[in-house]
């Protein structure tokens, strides 16, 4: 079976899916064969239809299935130094080298390998794929993927999604909510400052009040709070604006991002900076210039993934794994779009985060074991009449 999967591996990693580009292709494949093992399977196309989600049943469809889920998409290789064809995966040392070995595609081959097992084991409680695409740039295709399934009235009631955990039991992790602000402002000479609006200026005073409130979340953290750090971050990537020394910068941009440990740090955040604009910046640029303005445009708003006292999801691949515990993670995934749905959710994949994203990113092949092991039980459990 190892071996089964590291061929399909090889063969997703040859679809080069990053997210500005389409991953019609490897969903094809995937649908291909899913079909092939008997599974009912939708392909749920993007606005445009140049993308589209995977969504594929194996048993009988009714409520309280298991959901298996990964995102399609992979992170850019422009300007990393890779040793190799970052889109030909190399087995080197033990080691799986490729684009998406880790996150996440060595998950979603080890569940393709399984499909055939699964089809041939399950009975009573239905088992979903659930594959996305555009995770990496802010979990859109999973946020579509959440309006299908509400429309369907379907309730799936445990999910696995497998981004790299070295095969830990993750049940919980920070939102991450990012933004684009663009500053409108007014052209002049930097001689008569006073004429224009510089809206470079304005921006900086935005970022001012950001790092204001990232050192005021600190006093906010939920007490006996398990995250690291223990209150919700803000982090500002990047300010651009202006063209030349001596004129008056009429645009500017910020980048941010805020990780929430809880939804009203959030709510708290955007309140504040709504009022500083309205009642601030706004007014002193518009007393220049009636056309300045200040809009912000939302670029992914993924809710965290909370840690609750009852989760089957982790009951069960503890269960399957024999782990005691589970932990949290700094990082994001599509957990909490499934968790708002209504399911118990778990995090739990091989690979490590520490090398995703990275030139020579790899997925040691004992990792992809693990994994297989842990499907492997599933698919013995779900042979059986009740799961639980």
């Amino acid at each position: 079976m190892l071996d089964r999967t590291i061929r399909i591996l090889s063969d997703l990693i040859a679809f080069p899916t990053v997210s500005s580009d389409s991953n019609l292709e490897m969903i094809a494949y995937l649908a291909d064969r899913l079909e092939a093992a008997g599974a009912k399977v939708d392909v749920l196309s993007d606005p445009v239809g140049s993308k589209a989600n995977l969504f594929a049943t194996l048993g009988p469809e009714i409520d309280c299935g298991i959901v298996l889920s990964g995102h399609s998409d992979v992170v850019p290789v422009t300007d990393q130094a890779w040793s190799t064809d970052p889109f030909k995966m190399v087995e080197r040392d033990g080691r799986l080298f490729g684009r998406g070995t880790c996150d996440m595609k060595g998950f979603i081959a080890a569940t393709i390998a399984m499909a055939p097992v699964f089809a041939e084991k399950i009975r009573h409680r239905p088992l979903h794929f659930a594959f996305t695409y555009d995770e990496e740039t802010g979990c859109i295709g999973a946020g579509h993927l959440a309006k299908e399934l509400k429309q369907r009235a379907l309730r799936p009631s445990a999910a696995i999604i497998g981004e790299p955990t070295e095969m830990r039991i993750i049940e919980g992790h920070k939102g991450c909510y990012e933004y684009t602000t663009r500053f409108q402002g007014l052209e002049g000479h930097g001689s008569i400052p006073d004429q224009g609006v510089n809206a470079v200026e304005y921006a900086v005073r935005y970022v001012a009040r950001l790092l204001d409130l990232k050192n005021e979340l600190r006093s906010k953290a939920p007490p006996r709070s398990r995250f690291e750090p223990p209150w919700t971050t803000i982090n500002v990537g990047a300010l651009n604006g202006g063209t030349v020394h001596n004129v008056i910068a009429p645009k500017a941009q910020v980048d941010w991002e805020m990780r929430p440990v809880q939804v009203s740090d959030a709510i708290f955040v955007k309140e504040d900076l709504k009022r500083y604009c309205r009642e601030v910046l706004l007014p002193e640029m518009q007393k220049i210039h009636p056309n300045a303005d200040i809009t912000t445009e939302i670029i992914g708003e993924v809710d965290g993934l909370v840690p609750v006292d009852h989760n089957e999801a982790r009951q069960i691949v503890s269960e399957l794994t024999g782990a005691n515990g589970a932990d949290l993670v700094s990082f994001g995934t599509e957990a909490g779009i499934f968790q708002n749905l209504g399911m118990d959710v778990v995090v739990c994949g091989p690979g490590s985060i520490e090398q995703a994203h990275k030139a020579d990113e790899y997925l040691e092949r004992d990792q992809l074991a693990q994994c297989l092991k842990l499907l492997e039980r599933l698919a013995d459990k779900c042979a059986a009449p009740a799961l639980g």
